[in-house]
């Protein structure tokens, strides 16, 4: 049939666009001077997803070296300049870590969909504390039965409470996360104190298992704070002890007004103080806590009585006396003076320099305190009436068992033939489960990797806890039987060394460590 003349052409209604100014590409990473592009390091274009994705992210800075993009992993990452010199093991690390990526030229397989009986011979190995010994190198990764047992025995951590439909960890900053989930004993005071009463009883039980050396060391994450509780023998204490941070002046005023921690010292971490340089009794706090803008070196105030403090303010003018106007200067009032003691210990509220650090007997009464301190749970928002995170690398009474998600994948390296092969894993990575992790990768990976660590960022302050003197030389305790590999008993028993950084990126070459904070 002959067709009727055609319609006039519409017109574009975006044409008037074509001549505006084209959006500038974005650059691609540059190949090195007189090489192929694939000769390039795989681990630049890997980089990890940050715990919590601000909305906006400022460019690096020109020379920073960066993580360039990939598919699925979308925020470059800025990597530290300065790495370590080559070492056997690398220092001990008592933050927690949200995120880890393992990065290497040989692939994850063997991590992939363990057998029944693969799973179920891990999740025993872990409940005896069995101790694996895998050959320097395995040259069938997937073929060994060992090897993914022992991964499936490095991924267990026991947790309390339990409720699979709310994220329990991170406590800090998880308003968000949580608001619009289920909470049925929000406005429920009869199921509060239940779930109150059950969490006592599984933070009793913890407390227990460590003063008998069962149990090495276990987290308590409120809604403001987290408390590290460390058996004898580890952090480079000799005795018990018990790690808070971010505290408040209110908190810190709390311990003070009990009495029940009177002889605990308060830890003021600075960077490069020596060890129990800034240590203060509780009872009479230090007036000046370090911070990293000012010196160095050891606090310059020690912590004094309250007549010491009288005698200090009417020595400071003295030379007034001196200068014969003594009446014509008035002098500050005992408020005044209190007002402003009070404001510079508030400069340390939230910040790492305000840890607190209970050592020995005085763990047992902070324990009291816990249990009995009201505002460790919240009474508005998300979290209202929650009771805090237990986290722990053993079994206690309440605890459920919990395992890290893992997962990999394959990548191919932009402008190259060279596939790069990552293993990501999620969940609250405690100290012992990095060093399982990494004890495993060695052998598997034949003696390289790179990882990326993303760090749950208030439980940095951990790494700041130096023991004094005096504990430092005392004998080492024995904890045979606290469910922890020898091995890395060894590197948790390590004073801290890295202050209030954490590690961020972990490399083993050669079987050998470098890392950067």
């Amino acid at each position: 049939a002959p067709r009727g003349p055609s319609a006039p052409a519409r017109r574009n209604p975006f044409s008037s666009l074509s001549n505006a100014p084209q959006r500038a590409a974005a650059p691609q990473p540059t190949a090195p001077a007189g090489g192929d592009p694939s000769a390039a390091p795989f681990w630049q274009f890997l980089e990890p997803a940050c715990e919590e994705k601000p909305p906006e992210r400022a460019e690096p800075a020109a020379g920073a070296d960066t993580l360039a993009l990939t598919k699925d992993l979308h925020l470059p990452t800025a990597v530290p300049k300065v790495p370590s010199s080559p070492r056997q093991e690398f220092p001990a690390d008592w933050s927690i870590k949200t995120r880890i990526l393992f990065m290497s030229s040989q692939p994850f397989t063997w991590t992939e969909h363990l057998k029944a009986q693969e799973e179920a011979q891990g999740l025993a190995q872990h409940c005896r504390a069995t101790e694996i010994t895998l050959p320097p190198s395995v040259q069938e990764p997937q073929l060994s039965t060992e090897l993914r047992c022992a991964f499936q025995q490095s991924l267990v951590y026991w947790l309390h409470p339990s409720l699979p439909w709310l994220p329990l960890f991170p406590r800090i900053g998880a308003d968000r996360k949580i608001a619009g989930k289920a909470c049925p004993w929000a406005q429920d005071e009869a199921l509060q104190q239940v779930l109150r009463s059950d969490w006592c009883v599984s933070f009793s039980s913890l407390y227990r298992l460590l003063r008998a050396g069962l149990c090495p060391y276990f987290y308590v994450c409120c809604p403001r704070l987290t408390v590290l509780f460390r058996a004898a023998g580890l952090g480079g204490s000799a005795a018990p002890s018990a790690a808070i941070a971010p505290t408040t002046r209110g908190f810190r005023e709390a311990l003070r007004s009990e009495g029940k921690v009177s002889n605990g010292p308060v830890q003021c971490w600075s960077p490069g103080a020596s060890p129990g340089s800034c240590t203060a009794r509780l009872e009479n706090p230090p007036r000046r806590c370090c911070s990293p803008d000012t010196d160095p070196g050891p606090c310059r105030e020690p912590a004094l009585s309250d007549d010491d403090d009288d005698d200090d303010d009417d020595e400071s003018f003295s030379w007034l006396e001196e200068m014969g106007v003594q009446d014509e200067v008035k002098k500050p009032d005992a408020i005044s003076i209190q007002l402003r003691r009070e404001k510079q210990e508030v400069r340390v509220d939230h910040r790492p320099e305000s840890l607190v650090l209970v050592r020995g007997s005085d763990t047992l009464p902070l324990l009291n305190l816990l249990l009995n301190c009201r505002s460790l749970v919240a009474v508005a928002g998300p979290q209202a009436g929650l009771p805090p995170t237990l986290l722990s690398p053993v079994a206690f009474r309440g605890g459920t068992l919990h395992t890290l998600k893992a997962r990999s994948a394959r990548a191919r390296v932009p402008g190259g033939s060279e596939d790069v092969f990552s293993l990501e894993v999620l969940g609250p990575v405690l100290p012992h489960a990095l060093r399982a992790l990494t004890r495993l990768l060695g052998p598997a990976q034949r003696g390289a990797f790179r990882a990326l660590l993303s760090t749950h960022q208030p439980s940095a302050a951990f790494n700041g806890c130096p023991a004094t003197q005096q504990e430092a030389v005392g004998p080492p305790q024995d904890l045979p039987a606290c469910g922890l590999d020898p091995r890395t008993l060894d590197q948790l028993r390590q004073c801290p060394t890295l202050g209030k950084s954490a590690i961020r990126f972990l490399e083993m070459k050669d079987y050998a460590y470098t890392w950067k904070a």
